[in-house]
């Protein structure tokens, strides 16, 4: 019973810790405006990057995710309270300061569109389990900011190269960054693998260290002129070693919304 009650303790504990650092992981919405890098990119575009026309804010929430598309998950549209603004977030390190940006929905390069959404994924219920595995069950979810952005030209192709880029500088000496006052230490980025559009790139994040580390997921694709960027974390898993799939369901369902 001691055992029982200590882990539900541990549970409640990293939800709340977790849902104040989720409350600081801003994204984009349809008006704000662009800021951030240039360097080049090494995508392959499906166009001819001079003929590539980016799409506007309002097409772009039109081909946004919406409630019902994706079973399992609930879908809202960003607000006020979601954005994060460049000069909102610092990062400690230069080269750090794309996929640092990334994280928080903080345009980069000059898009000329952007719509932004929340997806929570719908817990399991299961009312005949333990109460502790029901609480467990409850944590067990995945939220993610999911942003977009258009760029005319060879725009998107350069944003994920460059978002490339700054992962790989950035991969296993850490940076910290702070965002609205909150202060995070990236420990490590490790690439994983990921389909979708264009071109993808994915990696697990890991913020903090020990038993104190809590892995984030960050997906971002190119489709055409669009970027799609996907930053998601799980209230149940916590420390050094936890992990959680990527969001393949939102991924695959923003893809096809693209076209």
């Amino acid at each position: 019973m001691r055992a029982t009650a200590v882990r539900r303790t541990a549970l409640v504990a990293a939800a709340v810790s977790l849902t104040l650092l989720a409350t600081a992981c801003g994204g984009s919405d349809s008006d704000t405006a662009g800021d951030g890098g240039t360097s080049g990119g090494k995508g392959v575009a499906s166009a001819t990057p001079s003929a590539v026309k980016a799409l506007s804010s309002a097409e772009l929430e039109k081909a946004s995710l919406e409630q019902g598309d994706v079973a399992g998950h609930r879908i809202t549209k960003t607000g006020p309270e979601d954005i994060a603004k460049a000069d909102e977030v610092t990062v400690d390190k230069k080269e750090c300061e794309p996929v640092g940006f990334a994280f928080y929905g903080v345009e980069r390069g000059s898009p000329v569109g952007n719509a932004g959404r929340k997806a929570v994924q719908e817990p399991k219920k299961d009312e005949s389990a333990d109460p502790e595995d029901l609480l467990a069950g409850m944590l067990d979810v995945t939220s993610s900011l999911v942003t977009l952005a258009s760029y005319d030209g060879d725009g998107a192709a350069k944003s994920l190269a460059e978002l490339r880029e700054s992962a790989a500088a950035c991969a296993t000496g850490g940076f910290t960054l702070s965002v609205k006052g909150s202060k995070q230490k990236v420990t490590k980025l490790t690439e994983e693998k990921a389909t979708g559009g264009d071109e993808a790139l994915a990696w697990r994040v890991q913020i903090g260290e020990g038993n104190k580390a809590t892995p984030f997921k960050l997906v971002s694709l190119r489709q055409g002129g669009t970027v799609a960027t996907f930053f998601s974390f799980n209230l149940g898993k916590t420390g050094a070693h936890a992990d959680f799939p990527l969001p393949t369901a939102l991924i695959d369902a923003q893809v096809k919304k693209l076209g």
